[in-house]
């Protein structure tokens, strides 16, 4: 069974690999090498089916990822405390671009939106989906200020910011539960966040680890092994959320990650 960890101070304990459902609902506007068909919702069932067998109880979405949401609270409401769900605000995605909005209406019309979307009567984790301006985000939006009433609210347990910037995510660190950052083998920026982060006792979940499909170009036998040995090396790292629609993939992700993590 995969491995779980305390996220931070936040009292809910996470699997060592999560589940990134960009796929569940959208294929136009992502950067992936190749094109793919959204799954059905057999294979959904299928793959949540997996995801619990092998241990992984993390499951992050977004309103940007097109039906996502909406497809993934058809089949968790009978489980829900099986699942940690992560999602996020601040992103749109219509008619094949993405907008943005942080003000506090529209946080929260979001949260409220997300919660019926995804069958529930709270969300886990809420993650700031940044356009790369998250310095500005922070200070001028005060979108940690709103988002802190909506947990105090009972609506949300934990939040964060998914940053793009190394000042971003420190101060991410710094004000709020969670940070979720890029790291792998080909981009490795943003690891003072991370180290910042294990200082401070926060959680960490890591995006793009594979590098949206590009992570072929480690040169090694075993590409997904050498980067989930590269990214468990770092203490601070809390769970790394992984993209996919197949058993195979995700059940090799666990395995990988599960040697990684034994000393």
């Amino acid at each position: 069974m995969m491995q779980k960890i305390a996220l931070g101070k936040t009292g809910m304990l996470v699997s060592r690999i999560g589940l990134g459902t960009v796929k569940f609902g959208r294929n136009q506007g992502v950067r992936y090498p190749k094109e793919f068909q959204l799954p059905t919702d057999y294979e959904i069932q299928e793959l949540l089916d997996c995801a619990q067998q092998l241990g992984v109880n993390l499951l992050d979405t977004a309103p940007a990822y097109g039906t996502s949401e909406e497809r993934l609270g058809r089949f968790i409401k009978q489980k829900r405390e099986d699942w940690i769900l992560c999602t996020k605000v601040g992103e749109e995605f219509h008619e094949g671009e993405s907008q943005f909005n942080f003000s506090p209406a529209a946080v929260r019309r979001s949260i409220e939106r997300s919660l019926k979307r995804l069958n529930t009567d709270f969300l886990d984790i809420v993650l700031v989906h940044s356009n790369g301006d998250d310095e500005k985000i922070i200070e001028e939006d005060s979108v940690f200020v709103t988002l802190n009433k909506l947990k105090q609210a009972g609506m949300i347990r934990a939040f964060g910011m998914s940053t793009k910037t190394i000042e971003g995510g420190l101060m991410a660190v710094d004000q709020s539960d969670v940070v979720m950052v890029t790291y792998n083998p080909l981009q490795i920026e943003e690891q003072p966040v991370i180290a910042h982060a294990h200082r401070h006792n926060k959680g960490v979940m890591v995006k793009k680890a594979l590098a949206s499909g590009h992570i072929h170009k480690i040169s090694t036998d075993d590409p997904i092994r050498a980067v989930m040995q590269f990214i468990f090396h770092e203490p601070g790292v809390s769970s790394v959320v992984v993209g996919t629609t197949s058993k195979t993939n995700l059940a090799y992700n666990v395995e990988c990650a599960s040697k990684a993590l034994v000393k």
